[in-house]
Protein backbone atom coordinates (compact mmCIF):
# COMPACT_ATOMS: atom_id res chain seq x y z
CA UNK A 1 0.00 0.00 0.00
CA UNK A 2 1.43 3.37 -1.04
CA UNK A 3 1.27 6.65 0.85
CA UNK A 4 -1.98 7.67 -0.84
CA UNK A 5 -3.68 4.42 0.18
CA UNK A 6 -2.49 4.84 3.75
CA UNK A 7 -3.97 8.34 3.79
CA UNK A 8 -7.26 6.81 2.62
CA UNK A 9 -7.21 4.38 5.55
CA UNK A 10 -6.50 7.18 8.01
CA UNK A 11 -9.07 9.57 6.52
CA UNK A 12 -11.91 9.76 9.03
CA UNK A 13 -14.57 10.41 6.40
CA UNK A 14 -14.65 6.95 4.76
CA UNK A 15 -14.25 5.35 8.19
CA UNK A 16 -17.20 7.28 9.56
CA UNK A 17 -19.18 6.24 6.50
CA UNK A 18 -18.29 2.60 7.08
CA UNK A 19 -19.26 2.82 10.73
CA UNK A 20 -22.54 4.55 9.88
CA UNK A 21 -23.44 2.00 7.21
CA UNK A 22 -22.52 -0.84 9.56
CA UNK A 23 -24.71 0.52 12.34
CA UNK A 24 -27.59 1.02 9.91
CA UNK A 25 -27.29 -2.57 8.65
CA UNK A 26 -27.32 -3.96 12.19
CA UNK A 27 -30.29 -1.73 13.03
CA UNK A 28 -32.15 -3.00 9.95
CA UNK A 29 -31.47 -6.59 10.98
CA UNK A 30 -32.74 -5.86 14.47
CA UNK A 31 -35.85 -4.16 13.07
CA UNK A 32 -36.52 -7.14 10.81
CA UNK A 33 -36.13 -9.45 13.80
CA UNK A 34 -38.54 -7.32 15.82
CA UNK A 35 -41.03 -7.47 12.95
CA UNK A 36 -40.70 -11.27 12.91
CA UNK A 37 -41.23 -11.38 16.68
CA UNK A 38 -44.32 -9.17 16.60
CA UNK A 39 -45.86 -11.20 13.76
CA UNK A 40 -45.57 -14.37 15.79
CA UNK A 41 -45.03 -17.85 14.34
CA UNK A 42 -46.41 -17.05 10.87
CA UNK A 43 -43.59 -16.61 8.29
CA UNK A 44 -43.70 -13.93 5.63
CA UNK A 45 -45.43 -14.75 2.33
CA UNK A 46 -42.10 -14.65 0.51
CA UNK A 47 -40.65 -17.06 3.08
CA UNK A 48 -43.41 -19.60 2.42
CA UNK A 49 -43.10 -19.21 -1.36
CA UNK A 50 -39.32 -19.66 -1.29
CA UNK A 51 -39.55 -22.66 1.04
CA UNK A 52 -42.17 -24.40 -1.11
CA UNK A 53 -40.24 -23.66 -4.28
CA UNK A 54 -37.39 -25.92 -3.18
CA UNK A 55 -39.66 -28.51 -1.61
CA UNK A 56 -41.37 -28.95 -4.96
CA UNK A 57 -38.13 -29.45 -6.90
CA UNK A 58 -35.68 -31.60 -4.90
CA UNK A 59 -32.26 -32.26 -6.44
CA UNK A 60 -29.63 -34.64 -5.14
CA UNK A 61 -26.67 -32.57 -6.43
CA UNK A 62 -28.06 -29.39 -4.83
CA UNK A 63 -28.79 -31.27 -1.62
CA UNK A 64 -25.18 -32.55 -1.51
CA UNK A 65 -23.89 -29.03 -2.22
CA UNK A 66 -26.04 -27.60 0.57
CA UNK A 67 -24.72 -30.19 3.02
CA UNK A 68 -21.13 -29.25 2.15
CA UNK A 69 -21.94 -25.57 2.66
CA UNK A 70 -23.52 -26.46 6.00
CA UNK A 71 -20.26 -27.96 7.19
CA UNK A 72 -17.98 -25.31 5.69
CA UNK A 73 -20.04 -22.32 6.79
CA UNK A 74 -20.83 -23.39 10.33
CA UNK A 75 -20.00 -25.69 13.21
CA UNK A 76 -16.35 -25.97 14.28
CA UNK A 77 -15.15 -24.99 10.80
CA UNK A 78 -16.67 -21.52 10.88
CA UNK A 79 -16.36 -20.94 14.62
CA UNK A 80 -12.71 -21.89 15.01
CA UNK A 81 -10.87 -23.26 11.98
CA UNK A 82 -11.61 -20.53 9.39
CA UNK A 83 -11.07 -17.56 11.75
CA UNK A 84 -7.81 -18.98 13.13
CA UNK A 85 -6.38 -20.07 9.77
CA UNK A 86 -7.48 -16.81 8.16
CA UNK A 87 -5.87 -14.75 10.91
CA UNK A 88 -2.66 -16.78 10.67
CA UNK A 89 -2.54 -16.30 6.90
CA UNK A 90 -3.02 -12.54 7.25
CA UNK A 91 -0.48 -12.38 10.08
CA UNK A 92 2.03 -14.17 7.83
CA UNK A 93 1.87 -11.18 5.47
CA UNK A 94 3.07 -9.01 8.39
CA UNK A 95 -0.37 -7.48 8.94
CA UNK A 96 -0.92 -8.28 12.62
CA UNK A 97 -3.63 -5.68 13.21
CA UNK A 98 -5.49 -6.82 10.12
CA UNK A 99 -5.33 -10.37 11.45
CA UNK A 100 -6.78 -9.20 14.77
CA UNK A 101 -9.48 -7.30 12.88
CA UNK A 102 -10.52 -10.51 11.10
CA UNK A 103 -10.65 -12.45 14.36
CA UNK A 104 -12.57 -9.73 16.15
CA UNK A 105 -15.07 -9.37 13.31
CA UNK A 106 -15.67 -13.13 13.24
CA UNK A 107 -16.21 -13.33 16.98
CA UNK A 108 -18.26 -10.13 17.15
CA UNK A 109 -20.55 -11.22 14.33
CA UNK A 110 -21.10 -14.66 15.91
CA UNK A 111 -21.91 -13.13 19.31
CA UNK A 112 -24.34 -10.64 17.80
CA UNK A 113 -26.10 -13.45 15.94
CA UNK A 114 -26.56 -15.40 19.18
CA UNK A 115 -27.91 -12.32 20.97
CA UNK A 116 -30.51 -11.81 18.23
CA UNK A 117 -31.38 -15.51 18.06
CA UNK A 118 -32.15 -15.63 21.78
CA UNK A 119 -33.91 -12.27 21.70
CA UNK A 120 -36.38 -13.14 18.95
CA UNK A 121 -36.51 -16.95 19.29
CA UNK A 122 -37.95 -17.60 15.85
CA UNK A 123 -38.86 -21.21 15.07
CA UNK A 124 -37.15 -22.90 12.14
CA UNK A 125 -39.15 -24.36 9.23
CA UNK A 126 -40.82 -27.63 10.20
CA UNK A 127 -39.40 -29.45 7.17
CA UNK A 128 -35.76 -28.78 8.15
CA UNK A 129 -33.44 -31.46 6.73
CA UNK A 130 -30.58 -31.17 9.24
CA UNK A 131 -30.05 -30.83 12.98
CA UNK A 132 -29.43 -27.28 14.10
CA UNK A 133 -29.28 -25.08 17.18
CA UNK A 134 -31.84 -22.77 18.73
CA UNK A 135 -33.29 -19.87 16.83
CA UNK A 136 -33.90 -19.37 13.14
CA UNK A 137 -33.38 -15.60 12.94
CA UNK A 138 -30.83 -14.55 11.89
CA UNK A 139 -28.90 -17.16 9.92
CA UNK A 140 -25.50 -17.62 11.54
CA UNK A 141 -24.04 -19.31 8.46
CA UNK A 142 -25.05 -16.38 6.25
CA UNK A 143 -23.82 -13.85 8.80
CA UNK A 144 -20.44 -15.59 8.91
CA UNK A 145 -20.24 -15.62 5.10
CA UNK A 146 -21.07 -11.90 4.95
CA UNK A 147 -18.46 -11.10 7.60
CA UNK A 148 -15.76 -12.94 5.67
CA UNK A 149 -16.81 -11.29 2.41
CA UNK A 150 -16.73 -7.76 3.85
CA UNK A 151 -13.45 -8.30 5.71
CA UNK A 152 -11.86 -9.63 2.51
CA UNK A 153 -13.16 -6.61 0.59
CA UNK A 154 -11.77 -4.23 3.22
CA UNK A 155 -8.33 -5.86 3.39
CA UNK A 156 -8.02 -6.59 -0.33
CA UNK A 157 -10.00 -3.85 -2.14
CA UNK A 158 -10.25 -5.49 -5.56
CA UNK A 159 -13.38 -5.83 -7.69
CA UNK A 160 -12.97 -9.59 -8.11
CA UNK A 161 -12.65 -10.06 -4.33
CA UNK A 162 -15.97 -8.30 -3.80
CA UNK A 163 -17.65 -10.27 -6.59
CA UNK A 164 -16.45 -13.56 -5.13
CA UNK A 165 -17.49 -12.42 -1.65
CA UNK A 166 -21.00 -11.52 -2.81
CA UNK A 167 -21.31 -14.86 -4.60
CA UNK A 168 -20.21 -16.67 -1.42
CA UNK A 169 -22.91 -14.95 0.63
CA UNK A 170 -25.61 -15.70 -1.95
CA UNK A 171 -24.62 -19.36 -2.22
CA UNK A 172 -24.56 -19.72 1.56
CA UNK A 173 -28.00 -18.15 1.87
CA UNK A 174 -29.29 -20.45 -0.87
CA UNK A 175 -27.88 -23.54 0.84
CA UNK A 176 -29.50 -22.63 4.17
CA UNK A 177 -32.93 -22.23 2.63
CA UNK A 178 -32.51 -25.31 0.43
CA UNK A 179 -32.00 -27.38 3.57
CA UNK A 180 -35.05 -25.65 5.08
CA UNK A 181 -32.81 -24.69 8.00
CA UNK A 182 -33.90 -21.06 7.62
CA UNK A 183 -36.57 -18.90 6.14
CA UNK A 184 -35.40 -16.54 3.39
CA UNK A 185 -35.81 -13.55 5.71
CA UNK A 186 -33.44 -15.24 8.19
CA UNK A 187 -30.68 -15.19 5.60
CA UNK A 188 -31.36 -11.53 4.81
CA UNK A 189 -31.03 -10.75 8.51
CA UNK A 190 -27.84 -12.77 8.74
CA UNK A 191 -26.26 -10.97 5.79
CA UNK A 192 -27.14 -7.59 7.34
CA UNK A 193 -25.67 -8.55 10.73
CA UNK A 194 -22.47 -10.04 9.33
CA UNK A 195 -21.76 -7.17 6.96
CA UNK A 196 -22.69 -4.58 9.57
CA UNK A 197 -20.39 -6.00 12.23
CA UNK A 198 -17.49 -6.21 9.77
CA UNK A 199 -17.95 -2.60 8.65
CA UNK A 200 -18.20 -1.17 12.17
CA UNK A 201 -15.02 -3.00 13.21
CA UNK A 202 -13.26 -2.00 9.99
CA UNK A 203 -13.71 1.61 11.03
CA UNK A 204 -12.59 0.84 14.60
CA UNK A 205 -9.40 -0.89 13.39
CA UNK A 206 -8.60 1.58 10.59
CA UNK A 207 -5.70 3.40 12.31
CA UNK A 208 -4.20 0.19 13.63
CA UNK A 209 -4.38 -1.40 10.17
CA UNK A 210 -2.69 1.68 8.74
CA UNK A 211 0.31 0.99 10.98
CA UNK A 212 0.71 -2.40 9.33
CA UNK A 213 0.63 -0.86 5.87
CA UNK A 214 3.02 1.91 6.90
CA UNK A 215 5.58 -0.64 8.12
CA UNK A 216 5.20 -2.67 4.93
CA UNK A 217 5.67 0.42 2.77
CA UNK A 218 8.84 1.37 4.64
CA UNK A 219 10.15 -2.19 4.43
CA UNK A 220 9.53 -2.34 0.68
CA UNK A 221 11.21 1.03 0.17
CA UNK A 222 14.30 -0.08 2.11
CA UNK A 223 14.43 -3.33 0.16
CA UNK A 224 14.19 -1.46 -3.13
CA UNK A 225 16.95 0.91 -2.03
CA UNK A 226 19.16 -2.02 -1.07
CA UNK A 227 18.60 -3.69 -4.43
CA UNK A 228 19.34 -0.44 -6.23
CA UNK A 229 22.50 0.13 -4.18
CA UNK A 230 23.67 -3.42 -4.86
CA UNK A 231 23.21 -3.09 -8.58
CA UNK A 232 25.03 0.25 -8.83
Amino acid sequence: MDATAIDDVLDTRPQRFRATVGIVLIALASALGAWVYVRGPSPFTVDVWWNQLFAAAPSEPLYAFALVMDQVGGHLTAVLIVPVLGAVAIFATRRRWSALYFLTASVGSALLVQVLKHTFGRARPEDILILSDYGSFPSGHTANAATIAVVAGVLFPRAWVRVVGAAWVILMAFSRTYLHAHWLSDTVGGALVGAGAALVLAAAFSRLRARDEDRLTIRRARKADAVEAGSS
